[in-house]
């Protein structure tokens, strides 16, 4: 898609918005359509290929409102959430959670349904009941993002395609704007009234991931570096049925197949666990068996299925191109970094501590997910949070309330929600010298492929505190020989014009920024994890392996960092 961001007008948006997966296209739909916002969208990829098509799970809604449905779609997602879940947030998504997915199916997405018409409902793990909607079997994500990118075609809104957001712009304690690389190489600053981040999650920091590639922390690492709060960075979700095969990313094989009856089985074609628990236990459980067997996958046995290739197409056809048939083979799998439960820190409206900034998506934490998302949540997530941020926007809104995860940051006398408890991380090596490592691929590849390993190894599924500081001094060296400052910005020059850049020197930019904004990020996840001395949903402490009260509180690391001002500080206004 060709970008319509050229012409004449100059004036600041009254909306940015970063990503383009179902919280992004959301708020941008909603801004520039039903709000009448000048409305624009950065994604550094094109609309079609946002984390979010990447989704085979669902959407988890109470369709109906019954309130006895509600209120069991809440404690199902307050039990996953292992006590750190926001019950208000909470709330809030699974009660306006019916009314978006009716929009959502009256902008065009299809959803399956039964021969008399009706609406087929899944059950995943962690959900006591089926509520869970799919679009082709195992293509939900996909669907849901055909819709939304026919929707916000339509609009007037500015489309940014194939640019990369480098920084938030700060001016006078209020963000105002982005500073990213377009296309051709250069750097633009887009300037907006208000900006929404909605850059999803950071798969990429483990090695063994179901995210695409540019899913680096982007959102939450500028968010960072800008001054805004981030909090629960320590709980990384790992999908437990990620088919074992040398695909990045890893192709999942959706929590629904166990929910019509597949299961999981040893080496020795023995059940261990109870499939459809949460995502979390079912985790350890795998990784418990392969210790025990010494091996790198488990069997997930779906030969009992009926209609395998009718029911779930899109699996069916991965299956076979890797030479397996669902009907008589075992399917090998193991854990997978799939979802980031928490990010920058919001209140219910999606507003930050830095007035000016938003967040919806994988990139906040509203504290709907706690220490750990309930399955098929996510999505209707960004369904929810999308829509009230940007009417608290057009609403004349400008910083956050003491609400929802926010509150006990704002108001900590007012006695609801979680502590937010704040943590100096240690930042460890700085720079190093910035020209160690030439601005080439095979370079940047070997140093990302290295920070993964250490991630997945030390801080994924098991952790504990010896773990956790091997990774940290590995990062040490990742960042020194990268030459990023503590902020994780990286020191090269990188203000050079589209005629001083060719192709693989503006991409190898790109991918040195990615990187270090993995390495601040990885920072953060590993410096809250040595802290929370306990375990708790997806944070499990090998060292500290039981529940400890004291630790119901919410980590909010703070990075070594600076706000970046512009150089000419001023209202935008």
């Amino acid at each position: 898609m060709a970008d319509s961001a050229a012409g004449p007008d100059r004036r600041p948006l009254d909306l940015l918005v970063v990503g383009s997966g179902v919280a992004g296209l959301t708020a941008a739909i909603t801004a520039a359509g039903e709000a009448g916002m000048r409305t624009g969208v950065v994604t550094k990829g094109v609309l079609e290929e946002a984390t979010t098509r990447w989704a085979q799970g669902g959407v988890a809604a109470a369709l109906g409102a019954d309130p006895e449905a509600l209120d069991l779609h809440l404690a199902d997602t307050l039990a996953a959430g292992a006590g750190l879940c926001d019950p208000v947030a909470a709330k809030v998504l699974v009660d306006e959670g019916p009314r978006r997915v009716e929009e959502l199916i009256a902008l065009g997405a299809e959803f399956d349904r039964d021969q008399h018409g009706n609406l087929e409902l899944a059950r995943e793990g962690g959900h006591s009941v089926a509520r869970v909607l799919h679009a082709g079997g195992a293509a939900t994500g996909a669907e849901i993002e055909r819709a939304l990118v026919d929707a916000v075609t339509a609009t007037a809104t500015v489309l940014h395609t194939q640019t990369f957001l480098e920084d938030l712009i700060v001016r006078d304690g209020r963000c105002c704007g982005a500073r990213c690389r377009l296309p051709d190489g250069t750097v633009s600053e887009i300037e907006a009234h208000h900006v929404l981040l909605a850059a999803g999650g950071a798969g990429q920091l483990f090695s063994v991931t179901t995210n695409p590639s540019g899913a680096t922390g982007d959102g939450v690492a500028a968010a960072a570096r800008a001054g805004a709060v981030v909090a629960d960075l320590e709980f990384v979700q790992f999908h437990p049925t990620a088919l074992r095969h040398e695909r990045s990313p890893r192709p999942l094989l959706t929590e629904a197949l166990r929910g019509h009856g597949a299961v999981l089985r040893n080496g020795s074609g023995e059940r261990f666990v109870d499939e459809l628990l949460p995502r979390d236990v079912v985790s350890r459980a795998i990784v418990a068996e392969m210790r025990k067997e010494s091996a790198d996958r488990v069997w997930l046995d779906a030969t009992r299925l009926e209609d395998f290739a009718l029911r779930f197409p899109t699996i069916d056809e991965v299956l076979r191109s890797v030479g397996l048939d669902p009907r008589v083979d075992l399917l090998p799998v193991n854990p997978a970094a799939h979802h980031l439960c928490g990010g920058v820190l919001t209140d219910l409206d999606g507003a930050t501590t830095l007035p000016g900034l938003w967040a919806c998506g994988e990139v906040a934490c509203t504290g709907v997910h706690g220490a750990n998302r309930l399955a098929s949540n996510s999505l209707l997530e960004g369904m929810v949070f999308a829509p009230r941020a940007v009417e608290a926007i057009s609403g004349g809104r400008i910083g956050a309330r003491p609400s929802g995860a926010m509150a006990p940051l704002l108001d900590p006398d007012g006695g609801q929600g979680v502590p937010v408890a704040a943590l100096e991380v240690a930042s460890g090596a700085s720079a190093g010298n910035p020209g160690t490592v030439p601005a080439d691929g095979s370079s940047l590849a070997s140093l990302r492929t290295r920070l993964q390993n250490a991630m997945t190894l030390g801080a994924g599924v098991e952790r504990s505190a010896e773990s956790l500081s091997v990774v940290r001094s590995e990062l040490d060296s990742v960042a020194g020989s990268l030459g990023t400052s503590e902020q994780g910005r990286d020191p090269q020059p990188t203000r050079l014009s589209s005629s001083e850049l060719s192709v693989a020197d503006r991409s190898a930019v790109v991918h040195r920024q990615e990187l270090a904004n993995l390495v601040l990020l990885a920072r953060l996840v590993v410096g809250a994890a040595l802290a929370r001395e306990e375990s708790r949903g997806t944070h499990w402490r090998s060292d500290w392996p039981d529940t400890d009260q004291r630790y119901l509180k919410r980590f909010a690391p703070s990075s070594p960092t600076e706000p970046h001002q512009h150089e000419n500080p001023g209202d935008p206004r």
